[in-house]
């Protein structure tokens, strides 16, 4: 049942909006950063406040929000006085992320709406030269698909953003820590970009040879390389045989490296 929860605002689906309402995953959120005064905050959807009145509370430097429904930013702005806040009414995914670059870095909190999740992420990854840490909560499907190292829910999206960001998996959260509640249990995920990465040779084909290799995870790569155009005559048999699900950075690299000698 979708209801008003304040000024008569409603939530809206198109949105994917849950607001947080527990105050204890909040404290979580925040807690999980190190913030100062000279931090530079932002957040993407703030919703009534629920999360932004308590980083407010932090000694930092500014608080950047980027909120897509025009009725919750007309609230925030009436309800929230504090010099630290700017408001912008901003699809997060259309904004250039040059404007953040006079205050970097910046330490992203945020409760991300699920349909965008992923190309949030891909947007943080284009843009992680500006970031510290952050704190994102996610639904806990994708957060395992983040976080894993093999088995079960381990594919390209886990190698992906392993190899740019450090991860760690936080607190889990029911949905009843949510209005309206969402249908699915969710997690708090801190992320930190890594720095100084070795590269990767032909790095923009070596992702799409990693998505073919989790093609079909349950098969072996000899299986979904086999209608390829890479010379898996170079690699040898016992990895063919392997299924990608099996396999680490480190072994696809390894790959990598006999397929372009």
């Amino acid at each position: 049942m979708v209801r008003p929860i304040s000024e008569g605002i409603v939530v809206k689906k198109q949105f994917g909006q849950h607001f947080l309402r527990d105050q204890s995953v909040v404290e979580r959120i925040v807690s999980s950063v190190d913030l100062d005064q000279n931090s530079s905050v932002f957040e993407i959807g703030c919703g009534d406040g629920f999360l932004t009145r308590t980083i407010l509370k932090e000694k930092i430097a500014r608080l950047w929000i980027f909120e897509i429904d025009p009725e919750w930013v007309g609230y925030i702005t009436k309800t929230v006085k504090d010099p630290r806040m700017t408001v912008f009414e901003q699809n997060i995914l259309d904004l250039d992320f040059a404007v953040f670059k006079p205050h970097q870095p910046w330490t992203l909190l945020a409760n991300l709406p699920y349909q965008i999740t992923f190309p949030i992420l891909h947007m943080l990854q284009e843009n992680r030269a500006l970031l510290k840490e952050g704190v994102i909560m996610v639904q806990e499907e994708v957060a395992q698909k983040i976080v894993k190292s093999s088995g079960r829910g381990y594919g390209f999206p886990s190698l992906y953003f392993q190899r740019f960001f450090e991860w760690k998996a936080l607190t889990k959260i029911a949905p009843t820590a949510f209005f309206p509640p969402p249908k699915v249990y969710s997690r708090l995920l801190y992320f930190k970009p890594k720095t100084n990465l070795e590269p990767i040779k032909d790095e923009e084909q070596f992702w799409k040879f990693i998505k073919t290799c989790f093609k079909q995870p349950r098969r072996t790569l000899k299986n979904n390389l086999a209608s390829t155009h890479y010379k898996v005559e170079l690699v040898p048999e016992e990895s063919m045989l392997l299924r990608a699900q099996q396999m680490t950075m480190e072994d696809f690299l390894r790959i990598w490296k006999l397929l372009n000698p």
